[in-house]
């Protein structure tokens, strides 16, 4: 009987974390498809919410969010900065007071939103995966802010002075609405923001197994064209010097990508090897 339960209690104290997982595991299985559903619509709302709440905050302090997104019109304008915006209809200001309040107001409720969806994805990923998840939002929140902070200081600039210098070259005066200005720091802002999530698309794809390192190295040349078209895309003018603007720091992503994919790749063939040898 003494045996029996010294071996008990060996059972029931050797892995305390192996007994945690068997109980997330019951729990997970438990969940029908409609809680995973309700589970779901939970985290849209709460997402929304914070979007809402961040979007009223920028409201109320929108003379001086206005102000600081006027900043790469003021810097592409130099002397010539009274000229500025204008508008061109009675209800083109309201189109304005929503962009701005929009984009604003994304930026500030993305670090909940990412909280968010990472709350709602944790229960289906395992410890490792677990242990990745909170780098990986992170990350992706980096990523999202260092391309939106480089579009905002150095490419939405050079796009608008290029634009000035073609418009002056033709003798044309530069007049801009404001819908239209801040409908384009908007765009240009939020998509090279997105864009320069790819790096982390990447390597997440290469720790699936979806891809590998020598598939990457092999679309190497070929990213050069995919780069220069998004640029076209995201870029409202069609000089080389803003399309190389973008596409050369998509380019040094790239190469990061693959360079982590390679460690990435490393590290699990190491696992594996390390697996098999224990099992053997």
């Amino acid at each position: 009987m003494q045996d029996d339960k010294s071996g008990a209690s060996s059972d029931t104290g050797d892995s305390p974390t192996k007994v945690e997982e068997d109980i997330a595991t019951t729990v997970k299985s438990d969940m029908s498809f409609l809680d995973h559903l309700e589970d779901l619509r939970g985290t849209l709302i709460r997402c929304i919410v914070a979007l809402f709440i961040a979007c009223f905050f920028v409201m109320g302090f929108l003379k001086y969010f206005a102000s600081l997104l006027n900043w790469p019109l003021q810097i592409a304008l130099g002397a010539n900065a009274e000229e500025g915006l204008i508008t061109t209809s009675p209800m083109a200001v309201f189109s304005v007071i929503l962009q701005i309040s929009f984009l604003g107001g994304f930026a500030l409720s993305l670090p909940f939103i990412l909280y968010f969806v990472a709350r709602f994805v944790a229960p289906g990923l395992t410890e490792k995966e677990l242990r990745a998840l909170k780098p990986g939002c992170f990350i992706a929140l980096v990523l999202f802010i260092v391309g939106a902070l480089f579009s905002y200081f150095v490419l939405v600039p050079a796009s608008l002075k290029a634009s000035i210098f073609f418009n002056h070259l033709f003798g044309f005066e530069v007049f801009w609405t404001a819908d239209r200005y801040y409908g384009l720091l908007m765009w240009m802002v939020m998509g090279i923001g997105l864009s320069f999530e790819f790096p982390l698309i990447i390597v997440l794809l290469v720790y699936i197994g979806i891809i590998n390192s020598t598939q990457l190295q092999s679309f190497r040349p070929y990213s050069i064209i995919v780069f220069l078209v998004l640029a076209a895309v995201i870029t409202p003018t069609t000089d080389p010097f803003t399309f190389l603007l973008l596409a050369v720091p998509m380019g040094f992503l790239y190469e990061m990508s693959l360079y982590i994919s390679k460690r990435v790749e490393s590290k699990k063939s190491a696992e594996l090897a390390d697996a098999e040898t224990n099992t053997t």
